[in-house]
């Protein structure tokens, strides 16, 4: 009588990592990021309450009721006055994303356009990189006065200055991005009769944008920081104009309340240029 041998069955297939417990690991991770962030945030509330509270000095350290009441004053009509100097917060604020829009665009411009040619033409590389780093470990009030003497008090000096701020983090960042693209590719294309401009186009460039775009991000950032100093000088309407104008009658919840508009604006840009970046560079980070 023969006995039958059976295999045994085969293991159970362990369930591939599919999409089903990554989504809830995401979304899980997602909402920490979240409760650690608010948590943080009520944290800074409540030291912020407590010290004003212990100081009991306004001057030196406003509540954030006294900084919410200027919000509310800024932002409206009081007693036949309009906001702060005139204008409200949003006006003023605008006035500077304005300023900075502009300035950003042209630094950033120039700035790339450099650092294409600093990458790509060793001889002007060596002549303009002393340059540039020289300028970028400038102080913005150290040649704004420069430009007050040239320009006169009008918007050319602002603007120059915001330009000039920006251009030096895109110009280093783009040439380094330049200088480091995959050698073999280059002499691929050469090889199969690109021109030097072609090869730029479509092989440097997009090797180069994730980089170029973590230069354009902290140039916004930089011109962002200098618009304070932009508008020292005739700078109302305008949210550096309205800090300095308080500060010099010690309004330090107003102080407060435009550092908060300069730094709530600054995160929404940067999160602006964060989603720009995950749409124009989807193969950042993959080989």
């Amino acid at each position: 009588m023969g006995v039958t041998l059976t295999a045994p069955a085969p293991p159970a297939t362990a369930p591939a990592p599919g999409a089903a417990r990554p989504a809830r690991d995401s979304g899980a991770a997602r909402r920490r990021r979240i409760l650690l962030r608010v948590v943080s945030l009520l944290v800074l509330y409540a030291l912020w309450e407590l010290t004003a509270r212990l100081m009991r000095n306004p001057a030196f350290i406003p509540a954030p009721a006294a900084v919410w009441h200027q919000l509310i004053v800024t932002s409206s009509t009081h007693d036949g006055i309009r906001g702060y100097s005139g204008h409200l917060l949003v006006e003023h604020l605008g006035v500077s994303l304005r300023r900075i829009l502009v300035g950003s665009v042209i630094g950033v411009a120039a700035g790339l356009v450099l650092g294409v040619v600093m990458g790509t033409v060793s001889w002007i590389r060596i002549v303009t990189e002393p340059v540039v780093t020289f300028i970028r470990a400038l102080p913005p009030l150290a040649y704004f006065s420069l430009f007050i003497i040239w320009f006169g008090i009008d918007e050319t000096p602002k603007l120059w200055l915001l330009s000039i701020a920006a251009l030096p983090p895109v110009a280093v960042a783009t040439a380094s991005a330049v200088l480091s693209a995959p050698t073999g590719l280059v002499e691929a294309a050469r090889a199969l009769g690109a021109s030097r401009a072609q090869t730029v186009r479509d092989v440097v460039l997009p090797h180069a944008l994730p980089e170029i775009f973590t230069g354009i991000r902290i140039a916004v950032g930089v011109a962002y920081s200098s618009v304070v100093a932009a508008e020292t000088i005739n700078g109302v309407p305008g949210i550096g104009g309205m800090i300095r104008d308080a500060q010099r009658y010690s309004q330090t919840d107003v102080v407060v309340l435009g550092l908060f508009a300069i730094g709530l604006s600054g995160l929404l840009i940067d999160a602006l240029l964060r989603t720009a970046e995950n749409r124009l560079i989807p193969w950042r980070g993959r080989s």
